[in-house]
């Protein structure tokens, strides 16, 4: 079994002159939950090498065993810092596909022609894509087969607005996800702020925050293994 993950190379958090980029715990988490599977698991990002680290993600009050684990595993972080470019991946090759979250994709893998091809590929071999946190950002503009929005119809989840705000965001981000979501005819599905939420519909497979990245990823394996 082999799963891709996608990260973003995006690190300007709008015109804040701060830096953003991919949420550490929403790449550590799943990356075990694959890896103690026994599962392969191949890295990318928009430019390749290493994507940028949020560097809140990395501050104590957001560090959790799987982020420990990651800062000991030179194994894992060699893998990350030497991310393949989207451009050289082709989902022929994997079994499913992981998009982490952080505020990074709001800005290139809603917009990455690469991503959303890749993504439309993965849909069209029956694959299950899963994405946790902003990763859902990644799926506004893409299509199924018919041209229609794939999430149209489809319960999908993803950072609520009022999360948003929480973190004082709102005006900073590109778009309010859960906004552009409902606008595409996704069915989304709220928890309260903070709270494990993963909405799995067909192939498709979300996660609302960082609290839900681990059963966001666990749900991509069941998928995975009821596909078998």
């Amino acid at each position: 079994m082999h799963i891709l993950m996608v990260l973003t190379s995006h690190d300007r958090l709008g015109t804040t002159g701060k830096k953003t980029g991919f949420w550490l715990e929403e790449f550590a988490a799943p990356y075990y939950v694959f890896h103690d599977a026994g599962v392969k698991v191949t890295l990318a990002s928009p430019r390749g090498g290493q994507p940028p680290l949020d560097p809140k993600s990395d501050s104590p009050d957001f560090q959790t065993e799987a982020t420990e684990r990651f800062k000991q595993d030179n194994a894992a972080q060699k893998l990350l810092a030497n991310t393949l470019p989207l451009a050289q991946v082709r989902a022929a090759d994997y079994d499913a596909v992981f998009y982490p979250g952080g505020h990074g994709p709001m800005w290139d893998l809603a917009h990455s022609s690469y991503s959303i091809s890749l993504i439309e590929s993965f849909l069209q071999q029956d694959k299950p894509i899963g994405f946790v946190c902003h990763a859902p950002a990644a799926l506004v503009n893409v299509h199924d087969k018919d041209g229609q929005p794939v999430i149209n119809n489809r319960a999908v989840t993803a950072f609520s607005n009022s999360e948003e705000a929480a973190v004082g965001l709102t005006d900073i981000v590109p778009f309010l996800l859960e906004d552009v979501l409902k606008a595409r005819g996704g069915c989304y599905v709220k928890a309260d702020d903070w709270t494990e939420n993963c909405c799995v519909d067909g192939p498709l497979i979300t996660g609302q925050n960082p609290q839900s990245s681990e059963a966001t990823a666990e749900a991509l394996l069941e998928s995975l293994k009821l596909a078998a």
